[in-house]
């Protein structure tokens, strides 16, 4: 019988098989959740951009979907000081698309709906009661955290580096996510801004394990059966992954998103911080390209992406990608056509082959 190296991480969530769906905000849901429990894998469901009563909607769908734990994302950033010169200025910017595009400059900016984990989140999480609750950009204060604890959850979060994987654990993790530089989305980074040294999941993930005692879950760059057998190899106990479910029939994404993913390859993504404010890893299209992935004038997360929201709209209606977050991480090129259960387990298979050296 072939069997996983380590198991600490499938005995900690009580799940069948080491593979963790990343919470994907806006990408992934109940449906997704509810295909990969059904596999043996860890459901997530991303709460950040979700009304308090769209969680409990969802979380109820997944329940009646699947016996599998539930793992609850919530976001931990700071709400930013209004800063109206900063708004000013990278609306500014922007105004030469507005022109284009014929957008209405001098409309109030809409506003970002990502929410950081608060007093009203961790209610509903002592309401809701999930067996799993996972932070991006570090923890919740202490008082809050103390209160996810209490109720059973065990808490994981994203470590970039070694310094903030043994932040996590000395704060109570009970497991940290070890996310390499080619992961899609926001990078977890809290304690360092500095994005030019971050670290690939190759080098990430074995000094991760050797730093700390809880189990480590490798995530960046992992869509096959060959990148989950590599994570073992370097220690790792368990695996995130997010683009290859992109391509599943449950993945959220819209019709410019998919098509966007279905052409892009390996060096097609670039680290950005102009929808949000922070840096996140997604598909290179015009807007990137032509003010640069990185730009000094965008404000502070996540308002950066309210002065981009009536250009995206616009351009999204006569079927432009232009302005919209194309989020993929550099394994975008291997691609998959099945369900999200069945990647689950096709996933799960090669890799045990794989580690049993057949």
């Amino acid at each position: 019988m072939i069997a996983w190296p380590d198991t600490r991480l499938l005995k900690l969530l009580d799940i069948e098989l080491p593979i963790l769906q990343a919470p994907m905000a806006g990408a992934s849901g109940s449906a997704m959740a509810v295909a990969v429990g059904k596999a043996g894998g860890l459901p997530s469901l991303p709460c950040a951009m979700l009304t308090r009563a769209q969680i409990r909607e969802e979380v109820a769908r997944i329940r009646a979907g699947t016996h599998a734990p539930l793992n609850l994302n919530f976001f931990c950033h700071s709400t930013p000081s209004a800063d109206p010169q900063a708004d000013a200025d990278w609306k500014n910017l922007l105004k030469p698309y507005y022109d284009e595009w014929g957008a209405d400059f001098d409309a109030p900016t809409p506003t970002s709906n990502r929410a950081p984990f608060d007093e009203a989140a961790c209610a509903l999480i002592e309401e809701l009661r999930p067996e799993v609750v996972s932070f991006h950009f570090g923890l919740p204060d202490a008082a809050l955290l103390a209160r996810v604890k209490a109720t059973g959850a065990k808490v994981l979060s994203s470590a970039t580096t070694v310094e903030e994987a043994m932040w996590l654990e000395a704060r109570g993790c009970d497991a940290i996510i070890a996310m390499g530089y080619e992961a899609g989305g926001h990078r977890g980074m809290f304690l360092s801004d500095q994005l030019h040294t971050q670290v690939g999941t190759m080098a990430l993930v074995p000094q991760i394990v050797d730093a700390v005692t809880v189990p480590v879950v490798a995530a960046g760059g992992i869509a096959d059966s060959r990148g989950i057998a590599a994570a073992f190899m370097l220690g790792a106990s368990a695996v995130q992954i997010g683009t290859a479910y992109l391509f599943t029939p449950e993945a959220k994404t819209s019709v410019l998103h998919q098509a966007a993913l279905s052409r892009a390859q390996d060096s097609d993504t670039a680290i950005t911080n102009i929808f949000t404010g922070r840096p996140a890893r997604g598909i290179v299209n015009r807007i990137m390209r032509e003010i640069g992935p990185m730009s000094d004038t965008a404000p502070a997360f996540p308002t950066a992406g309210g002065a981009l929201m009536p250009l995206r709209s616009k351009a999204e209606a006569r079927g432009d990608d232009g302005f919209m977050n194309l989020w993929a991480g550099q394994a975008v090129g291997i691609k998959h056509s099945l369900s999200a259960e069945e990647l689950t387990r096709k996933l799960a298979i090669g890799a045990l082959e794989r580690l049993a050296g057949r």
